[in-house]
């Protein structure tokens, strides 16, 4: 877990004394050199120290991209057997995209991999990334932009449930072959290793070592997690929320350093925009511009307008593109990248956007907490679906809880937060308050509910304070290159 140099043997004693036991690593196994070699690794350090009290199950994921591929899962199943660790097969199935092959199969293979780890009973996950692979990646990223990359991270939260850690990440893939060879253990070659199609296997080819390289990396670890530990004192102080759905900047908050506003700024911009990642350099460069100067007004980047106005800066998301999600009965989906939905009813619902209702809506909550029409007591068959079942609470979406503290919102700024809105619907129907209760809602943070390095750690969990959501899972660590955490 350190950026230095280690032998594989050393890398994995310090990974285990780092835990916090008792713990079960479901070991990721393809089969390849690295995670074969990792296996062997743990499986040694494991039984030659029962006193941590740590266990190992272990995964294939067949990705039925290639002829063969199932015998070579069986092949690994007969290895695990044979040391006497549970293994679990688990195949890609469906069709396969046309395009985008690799992000789908990096996708499926995580999912499928906290699947496994679920029925395994295994409490985080292991890979084995090399520093080959880190290297890789760093080239990789170096031809695309000259700020400093953090490259593979050594830990990641995946979907909020389960750590994947990555122990080998600063041993070379020549010393864990090396390992190999002495304990007489075979591995397979993937041919996809070879094919110069993947731009990682042309980075490969031309490498050239650099000998700075870890160096490079502790420092951009580092600056990393001192800009997440800065920007979440950032939002503590400068920013407010308002439900759920409107975010706002105080005036002192645009005035702090500009490499801590690059951060959180960028990241808010994924999270309102629905995004999992944050705008282009070239388009965060405008909203800098513009959110630190002194002319009022708006300007649209990743799906968010930023209206800067003398009480500060609002961010919603935009109205357009917001398609809506159908959910069949039991069913869960993300919608519009910033709400996760549950359908718990057994007719199917839809998750669209609140434009046609805005208008009204925004008139209730802006001048009366008490129904006074026909058109407020209309707007409450909106306002009331809407509130709906979280993760492990219940939070105002756009719900009765919100009426009467928005008055002091500029007009328009709440008015395009609440057309952004989720409304839940029913065969054309809102749905009434009772049924609105069996679906659960709650809001989605796109750069970091599905994989969260631990460099954004500390500004994703403030951020999920911030929205009355439940935190983020602590990483299974004691300590962190030899500090407690």
């Amino acid at each position: 877990m350190s950026p230095e140099a280690a032998s594989p043997q050393l890398a994995i004693l310090q990974f285990l004394t780092s835990l916090q036991s008792p713990a079960r690593i479901l070991v990721a196994i393809s089969g390849g050199s690295d995670s074969t070699g990792l296996l062997l690794l743990l499986d040694e350090a494991v039984k030659a120290a029962p006193h941590l009290k740590i266990s190992l199950c272990a995964a294939t994921v067949d990705h039925a991209l290639r002829a063969g591929s199932a015998d070579e899962a069986r092949d690994v199943g007969a290895l695990c057997a044979s040391l006497g660790i549970s293994h679990s097969i688990m195949t890609w199935q469906g069709d396969k995209p046309k395009t985008g092959i690799m992000a789908a199969a990096r996708e499926a293979r995580y999912r499928l991999l906290a699947e496994a780890a679920e029925a395994l009973d295994a409490n985080l996950i292991v890979t084995g990334h090399t520093f080959d692979d880190q290297r890789e990646t760093l080239q990789m990223r170096g031809m695309r932009t000259e700020q400093v990359s953090t490259g593979i991270a050594d830990a990641v939260l995946f979907d909020r449930r389960f750590w994947i850690l990555r122990p080998l990440l600063f041993s070379t893939r020549a010393d864990i072959r090396a390992f190999l060879k002495e304990r007489g253990v075979p591995w397979i070659d993937d041919p996809s290793n070879e094919d110069t199609k993947y731009e990682r296997v042309r980075m490969r080819r031309q490498f050239s070592a650099d000998a700075g390289m870890e160096k490079d990396i502790g420092a951009a670890w580092e600056e990393r997690l001192a800009l997440s530990s800065r920007g979440a004192e950032w939002l503590d102080r400068h920013f407010q929320l308002h439900g759920s759905l409107l975010g706002q900047v105080m005036p002192d908050g645009l005035r702090q350093d500009r490499a801590v506003l690059d951060y959180v700024l960028a990241r808010l911009a994924a999270v309102f925009g629905g995004q999992p990642f944050a705008p282009g350099r070239g388009q965060m460069e405008r909203v800098l511009t513009f959110a630190t100067g002194s002319g009022l007004g708006r300007m649209t980047a990743g799906r968010v307008v930023f209206d800067l106005r003398r009480d500060g800066l609002y961010l919603a998301r935009e109205s357009r593109g917001i398609l809506p999600l159908v959910l069949r009965p039991r069913e869960a989906g993300v919608w519009d990248g910033r709400f996760y939905a549950r359908n718990g009813l057994s007719t199917s619902i839809v998750v669209e956007a609140a434009t046609p209702y805005a208008s009204s809506f925004l008139c209730l909550s802006q001048e009366s907490s008490a129904p006074k029409s026909l058109g407020a007591k209309d707007t409450s068959r909106f306002i009331e679906p809407i509130t709906a079942q979280t993760r492990g609470d219940w939070i105002p979406v756009t719900s009765t809880g919100m009426r009467g503290h928005m008055h002091h919102l500029p007009k328009g700024a709440w008015r395009r937060a609440v057309a952004s809105a989720p409304v839940l619907s029913a065969e054309g129907n809102l749905l009434s308050e009772e049924s609105a209760r069996m679906v659960e809602l709650t809001p989605y943070f796109a750069p970091f509910d599905r994989f969260l390095t631990r460099f954004d750690f500390i500004f994703a969990d403030r951020l999920s304070a911030v929205f009355a959501t439940a935190p983020y899972a602590r990483l299974p660590l004691r300590s962190i290159d030899g500090k407690t955490i």
